[in-house]
């Protein structure tokens, strides 16, 4: 049983829980939970570790995976939550290329420029996969996806979702327009209502940042730039709403097509 958290393997989760430099360096990240423990591939778990209280009525568990025990206090420690709930994974990261992005056709991809908030991020990965979401494009200076809070947020879709970050951005939209996808920004100043253009080929959906949106130079790269209307006074949606309304409208319209 780990007794202490000076010991190296808390230390190493610590350190993939808290600096995301690390995580890059070790091409990998932490997954807590039960449920997103047992959706975690086997095969992308390093090292898993229980705490001492959720040993009764998970030998088997336990035993499956080859699960360390650690004093509850410690675990504490290593959780990036305030209830951890027992179990946690060190998991090896995903590897996926831009023409991943391109596997499944009609593609219906996300576009993510310098989203922060990793609340944000990780709902529009599990939204997107409930959507249909072939593909999940992201700028560099978009918040870590592997960040915890994110991780969490996804609800298991980062295992499922594929995804890249764009060095150039720019560059990698004008290489989607070649392939043939059609690139819609949300926008405020859009000049079609998003259920106006047909989503049903390829597609891509430009998101930008919650408090600045989209640069300008990323818009004008877009076939369209769309709008959600809204009533009230309310001048803009939450980024991860707004993604949400937009691929499930493309969802809607392929599903009626089929």
């Amino acid at each position: 049983m780990i007794t202490s958290s000076a010991n190296p393997k808390m230390k190493y989760v610590m350190q993939l829980q808290k600096k995301s430099r690390f995580r890059r360096e070790e091409g990998a990240f932490v997954v807590e939970g039960p449920k997103m423990f047992l959706e975690l591939p086997r095969e992308r778990i390093r090292q898993s570790f229980v705490s001492e209280s959720f040993v009764p009525g998970h030998e088997e568990l336990i035993e499956k995976y080859g699960c360390e025990i650690v004093k509850d206090a410690v675990f504490r420690e290593v959780s990036d939550t305030q209830t951890p709930q027992g179990v946690l994974a060190v998991a090896e990261q995903y590897r996926y290329t831009a023409e991943d992005m391109l596997s499944v056709r009609p593609a219906q991809l996300l576009v993510l420029e310098n989203i922060q908030d990793p609340g944000n991020l990780g709902t529009m990965l599990r939204t997107g996969e409930a959507a249909g979401v072939t593909g999940v494009i992201m700028s560099r200076n978009t918040v870590d996806i592997y960040s915890p809070k994110v991780v969490r947020a996804t609800m298991g879709a980062v295992f499922r979702v594929p995804f890249v970050t764009a060095e150039d951005l720019e560059g990698g939209l004008k290489w989607l327009k070649e392939k043939g996808v059609r690139l819609y920004a949300a926008h405020l100043q859009g000049a079609v209502d998003y259920d106006g253009p047909d989503y049903c080929q390829n597609c891509g959906f430009l998101i930008g940042n919650e408090a600045s949106g989209l640069r300008e130079q990323t818009a004008a790269l877009a076939d369209a730039r769309i709008k959600i209307p809204m009533c009230g006074k309310v001048e803009s949606l939450n980024a991860a709403v707004a993604a949400s309304v937009l691929v499930f409208e493309a969802a809607r319209q392929r599903r009626k097509k089929s």
